[in-house]
């Protein structure tokens, strides 16, 4: 065991990223399944959307008081928990049998994603130096991405290969594994001593006051709303241009590379910057004219090169989000603060999700990303208004 503390920084953040890349890739494979499951254990497109939705609003509910756990407890036992509840719910569903049945065991999905996430990403601060937090958040983001981006794909391709229903068992192994590598290499993170066990409502008003982690947290939101915009709404946009879904995947694979790529070096020259805010900044600026810009698009070519640019700027928007958060709140309220951080991604998600399909049938798919690209416009304003009232903490 004393071997295990003593890693250096780099290869406790090489075993983090595994964690986190292995994770997702497992959790993710499911996304394409799962539908395909429903419709055949008889569910209509009603169901379909109930399920698919509980893992989100679950995840977005939980991730705060989940993050305040990981600050009183420490990081390793949500960790843990959160990878038997995303493990656990794969082999579940394998053993399911109606989509009712589906959307209790997603809602448990739900819940190990808002225990897994913040925490891990919160280790991450923990365990790395401030001089190279960028580069380790630039690593660690990337490495998610990356699972978020080839689960999908592998699902598809195992679930033509061997069957629906065996995808969940492979995905439940793939965490269970992740589960054995951090039972056993991943070390506790330093001792925190003198910190005092925070309450949640007290806590949040003391990071309400923190007008920094406003303004990424703000900017997280704002973004994720946008980007709802692409994930819900993008393929209906590019059949509505008569082509296929072969030209779906193109678009997504194109900002999805693009976005993962981006990070490294994001994270690598905003620890050479003073300020990191400056990469929040151009990143949600690109973002918003990629977005208005998907309206003119009539080609697959054209809208793959508008997605990666829109895949660049939320490298550099998000990498930086994350390595401002852990250097604005104190180190005993970083999980909560991440855990905030999570709500405000499926806030924005579904909060898209739920309004603008209105706003596309009443105005149309090239209004609906203008009037997108505006607030995410609106949005870099209220970035940099509450950003520049307070430096960020030590």
């Amino acid at each position: 065991m004393s071997a295990i503390h003593k890693k250096s920084p780099g290869e406790i953040l090489l075993i983090a990223c595994t964690i986190s890349f292995f994770c997702f890739l497992g959790s993710y494979m499911r996304i394409p399944i799962v539908p395909l499951f429903a419709i055949s254990l008889g569910a209509d497109t009603v169901q379909v959307g109930i399920i698919n939705s509980a893992f989100m609003l679950v995840a977005g509910a939980l991730s705060i008081p989940s993050g305040l756990v990981s600050d009183r407890l420490g990081r390793r036992i949500p960790l843990l928990l959160g990878l038997v509840l995303l493990g656990g719910s794969s082999f579940l569903l394998y053993w399911s049998r109606s989509p009712w049945e589906m959307a209790g065991i997603y809602l448990l999905f739900g819940m190990g994603l808002s225990a897994f996430s913040p925490t891990l990403m919160s280790y991450v601060a923990d365990v790395t130096p401030p001089e190279v937090l960028g580069q380790a958040y630039g690593w660690y983001t990337m490495a998610l991405y990356g699972g978020m981006t080839l689960g999908p794909a592998a699902g598809g391709f195992l679930g033509t290969a061997v069957g629906l229903r065996p995808v969940f068992l492979v995905s439940g192994g793939l965490i269970l594994a992740m589960f054995c590598v951090a039972l056993v290499l991943l070390p506790h993170p330093p001792e925190r001593h003198g910190v005092h066990r925070q309450q949640l409502l007290p806590a949040l008003r003391e990071l309400s006051r923190n007008r920094s982690l406003l303004a990424c947290l703000s900017a997280t939101f704002g973004t994720c709303f946008g980007f709802g915009m692409f994930v819900t709404f993008m393929p209906l946009y590019i059949r509505s241009h008569g082509m296929g879904t072969t030209q779906v995947g193109f678009v997504f694979a194109a900002q999805s590379l693009a976005n993962a790529l981006s990070r490294l070096p994001t994270g690598k020259f905003s620890d050479r910057v003073g300020d990191r805010s400056v990469f929040v900044k151009g990143g949600i600026a690109v973002f918003a004219l990629a977005l208005a810009g998907f309206g003119a698009c009539t080609s697959v070519g054209s809208l793959m090169a508008v997605a990666a640019l829109m895949g660049i700027s939320m490298g550099m928007a998000f990498t930086a989000i994350g390595a401002l958060i852990a250097d604005v709140v104190p180190r005993e309220m970083r999980g909560l603060a991440m855990g905030c951080y999570n709500t405000c991604v499926y806030a924005g998600l579904l909060a898209c999700a739920a309004g603008m399909g209105a706003v596309i049938k009443s105005a149309g798919f090239a209004t609906a990303f203008v009037i997108n690209g505006a607030m995410a416009a609106a949005v870099l304003f209220l970035f940099s208004r509450l950003y520049r009232k307070q430096a960020p903490a030590g």
